[in-house]
């Protein structure tokens, strides 16, 4: 048995039983995707001024905070946030609302895989990695590497969508034209993760 077999046996296998569903995709689309996935720009945003510093130590302090009890480690927390909040501005999501889909996806455990295969923080399916990355599908249990699929593959089904969040979700999950997931993750995001918001486009501040 190959290393990686033998040490996915004991992984706790605690994602969601959906998962996002193998699509052809247009070369532009798979093209622009693969791009978005390989940039290699260190996840940490700028902050342009006192205020948009001061906006954000005060997000990763009451983030940490409420994270505290599924993730004790304090620098765990940190690099979790971190690089949240850079992938999120980046793909334009909401950071909050990602924190939900993760929270119903794996409750914040970074080797969780679902019944489906699906992998890591945000159950990333390995078939992405070789659709339009660089195949390496042991990466999706690395923090970084999991979030930016995550986030791009939820960006693509937004903008595939036409901004449709509710539709959105329910292809991230495998399940469109459901409602159980979406209703899980907003309800998370609603209940657990509520949160001031700024500016929501990539480039901008929260």
């Amino acid at each position: 048995m190959p290393a990686f077999a033998a040490l996915a046996a004991f992984l706790p296998r605690t994602g969601r039983a959906g998962a996002q569903l193998y699509e052809n995709l247009a070369d532009s689309v798979r093209g622009a995707l693969a791009s978005q996935i390989a940039d290699s720009v260190p996840p940490v945003r700028r902050l342009g001024s006192d205020a948009e510093r001061d906006a954000y130590e005060a997000w990763m302090h009451e983030m940490s905070s409420r994270l505290e009890a599924r993730l004790p480690e304090k620098r765990t927390r940190a690099d979790l946030l971190q690089t949240l909040d850079y992938e999120c501005v980046r793909a334009g999501l909401d950071r909050q609302m990602v924190l939900g889909l993760i929270q119903v996806e794996s409750n914040f455990r970074k080797y969780a895989i679902s019944d489906a295969g699906a992998r890591g923080l945000m159950q990333v399916m390995p078939f992405w990695t070789r659709l339009i990355g660089d195949g390496k599908e042991r990466r999706l249990f690395e923090i970084r590497t999991n979030l930016r699929y995550g986030c791009v593959i939820l960006r693509h089904y937004i903008d595939a969508e036409e901004g449709d969040l509710f539709r959105a979700l329910g292809r991230y999950n495998g399940s469109l034209g459901q409602a159980q997931y979406p209703n899980a993750v907003l309800a998370a995001w609603q209940r657990d993760w509520g949160y001031p918001r700024r500016n929501a486009r990539a480039g901008t501040s929260y």
